[in-house]
């Protein structure tokens, strides 16, 4: 058995996320800190290019992009793929309108304690993220996550949806905030 030492936080729901700053397909520079969305970020860190699974929720949440936008939520999908590789994804993908950030370090990976993979195929990467699921609020605070040891089981984009509209129209506490 390997054992790993290198230690990695999970962050805690009601307190401030990392600083997250990432390259997008758009050209720009995408920063946390300068988003204003009505009510949400909902940052998704994904596998990669090479992950099929990745391909079918990206594409879920593209085709919901409106719905999200309804609720006051901004969206984007984050990953440790070069500009080439994150592009591939865009245009093979049925990805039209979804914020893609490329090039995310291990470290910024680490720092919002996401599960770490070595390649284990051919076609997969020396070292990449697992999935994590993040919505924050506007001042910087973790409203909730879902962090993902492996490429399934992640939340259900209709069931995510329902239960944001109804976090906001009850005014729903942050749960989870007890060490």
């Amino acid at each position: 058995m390997t054992t790993n030492t290198t230690k990695t936080s999970k962050l805690l729901t009601g307190t401030q996320v990392p600083a997250l700053e990432v390259k997008t397909l758009d050209g720009k520079t995408w920063k946390l800190i300068d988003r204003q969305p009505e009510n949400l970020t909902l940052i998704i860190f994904y596998r990669g290019w090479f992950c099929p699974i990745c391909k079918t929720y990206l594409e879920e949440i593209d085709r919901h992009l409106a719905d999200f936008a309804k609720l006051g939520v901004k969206v984007i999908a984050v990953s440790g793929d070069s500009q080439a590789k994150a592009q591939a994804c865009q245009d093979n993908w049925q990805i039209n309108n979804l914020t893609i950030g490329y090039a995310a370090s291990i470290q910024l990976m680490r720092d919002w304690g996401l599960y770490l993979s070595k390649g284990a195929f051919e076609h997969e990467p020396n070292l990449f993220c697992e999935p994590g699921f993040f919505l924050v609020k506007n001042d910087g605070t973790l409203y909730y996550t879902a962090i993902n040891s492996g490429p399934f089981g992640r939340p259900s984009i209709g069931e995510m949806l329902g239960s944001i509209e109804f976090v906001l129209a009850k005014k729903y506490p942050i749960r989870g905030t007890e060490k």
